[in-house]
């Protein structure tokens, strides 16, 4: 599969990835700043700086990347491989260490270049961006041409996530702050905003004339083996819905921006958040449903799970799974509900938007069924479009739904890049279209925060679900009140 061309013109940058060894960056940074090297998107002089309280040289940090990284890429031509590896560099610093010489270190290391672009990447937990961001300001290392990136969670509450945003808004204006969720950089969602608005027929049946609801579902396999003391306090509200889920649904639903600007979109995404009806009290009893997996066959419960520590009152609460009716209150989607779902150890790994069209008015053959439109993020990102056909042969006429497909792996010959790839060539670029802006953020958590609260004051435990199943039976009861079911067609 041939590799994309460089998109318009190469920056120039330092870019400082704090956490530099940690699972984030090995697993997904480094990758993907080796494919945007291999397909010509990184500039000659761009260099890689991992900041780690690991004390690693150079040498042995590439060394580290050579062994634990090469074999997940591939390496088709060893000397881009090996110039890769010369963009990389370590320096050891412990933040929150008065004076640690790690500061200076990397003063030096920067110095040289004063007018070029820096970039922090702050993959690491939220409580240290404040810190971090301090220590560089006091460091002398922060410059208006720097820019620095906050990955999820952005706290665990509205109040958290406002600190974090006063705190690094005091060393970074918010033009400079670039707010990640990679869901945002996968070629499907950005293709969401191609079809809606650079396709004249469906543009005008967008809205609640002719779509009955929209299924937005994050679905993995995996539990959460050794990672139950961060869960505990996560949960799948924090840990998907409040981030990935509804920036989901803002672009399903925004409005169509004046042009493609990188604020009027943010504008309009915020707007969408603004309109999101409240769920309060015992609302959350009739517009939610909590979910936590429990052992069936092979595979243990969330309790049980292996390599994790004991479990605690908290861990008997915690949601691994949420399923979310809620409701836009404005023209475009009066009465239209959106689905949101999400969950772990269920029976297949999928993220997709399903919108669901209504009947048609009068129909004039049996067996029909409404129209579906799937955009779907992974396993394999894709667009099909659920129409209505005749099955062949003579006699009495018999529908059948049939899919027209668009996969981008099968339809482009080039490679389909990585979410990271994407998003990290746009804070290189210092284009921030699809990150969050800090109102957006804060909205998001002033309609999750309710819905927590509510939780909170019920002794009410989450529903069991057997392991790879499709979750609790509240899920199916949410929509089949309605006369709703859940897209579940096997891929």
């Amino acid at each position: 599969m041939s590799t994309p061309p460089a998109a318009g013109p190469v920056h120039t940058a330092d870019l400082v990835v704090f956490g530099g060894t940690g699972d984030l960056s090995m697993r997904k940074l480094l990758p993907a700043l080796y494919h945007c090297d291999r397909d010509g998107r990184l500039s000659p002089e761009t260099r890689v700086i991992a900041m780690s309280r690991g004390g690693l040289a150079d040498a042995d940090f590439r060394g580290k990347v050579d062994a634990e990284v090469r074999d997940s890429v591939p390496v088709d031509d060893p000397a881009v491989w090996q110039r890769f590896l010369g963009r990389l560099h370590h320096v050891s610093v412990d933040v929150g260490a008065a004076n640690h010489p790690g500061w200076q270190h990397l003063a030096e290391l920067l110095a040289p270049h004063e007018d070029r672009d820096r970039v922090f990447y702050l993959a690491s937990p939220p409580r240290t961006f404040g810190p971090f961001c301090r220590e560089l300001a006091e460091a002398g290392l922060v410059t208006p041409r720097s820019r620095v990136v906050l990955e999820k969670p952005l706290g665990h509450d509205l109040p958290s996530a406002q600190r974090i945003n006063d705190e690094v808004g005091a060393i970074f204006d918010e033009r400079q702050i670039f707010r990640i969720d990679h869901y945002l950089g996968k070629e499907t969602v950005q293709n969401l905003l191609v079809l809606r608005f650079a396709n004249a027929f469906l543009e005008p049946i967008w809205n609640s004339l002719w779509i009955d609801h929209v299924q937005i579902t994050a679905a993995e396999t995996v539990g959460t083996p050794g990672r139950r003391g961060y869960y505990d306090h996560a949960g799948a509200l924090r840990d998907m819905v409040q981030n990935h889920l509804l920036q989901l649904l803002t672009l399903t639903a925004m409005e169509p921006p004046a042009q493609n600007d990188r604020e009027a979109i943010r504008d309009e995404k915020v707007k969408v958040l603004q309109a999101l009806r409240p769920i309060t009290g015992t609302e959350a009893d009739r517009f939610t449903v909590r979910g936590q997996y429990v052992g069936a066959g092979d595979m243990p419960g969330y309790l049980d799970e292996p390599g994790s520590t004991p479990p605690t009152e908290s861990s008997r609460r915690v949601e691994t799974f949420t399923a979310i009716r809620a409701e836009i209150r404005n023209w475009r989607w009066a009465g239209v509900p959106f689905y949101l779902r999400t969950g772990k150890r269920m029976p297949y790994r999928r993220s997709e938007i399903v919108v669901q069209f209504k009947d048609v008015p009068h129909s004039i053959f049996p067996g029909g069924s409404p129209n579906r439109l799937v955009l779907r993020l992974q396993p394999e990102e894709g667009i099909e479009l659920h129409l209505m056909a005749k099955e062949p042969g003579a006699g009495e006429v018999t529908l059948k739904p049939v899919p027209m497909s668009l996969s981008f792996g099968k339809t482009f010959t080039a490679r389909v890049p990585e979410a990271y790839e994407r998003l990290l060539t746009d804070v290189l670029a210092g284009n921030p279209t699809l990150f969050m802006r800090r109102d957006e953020v804060e909205a998001a958590w002033r309609w999750i925060d309710p819905i927590l609260d509510a939780w909170r004051a019920t002794p009410a435990l989450p529903e069991p679900y057997p392991a790879g199943t499709t979750g609790p039976a509240g899920a199916h009861e949410l929509l089949g009140r309605s006369g709703r079911a859940w897209h579940e067609e096997e891929l």
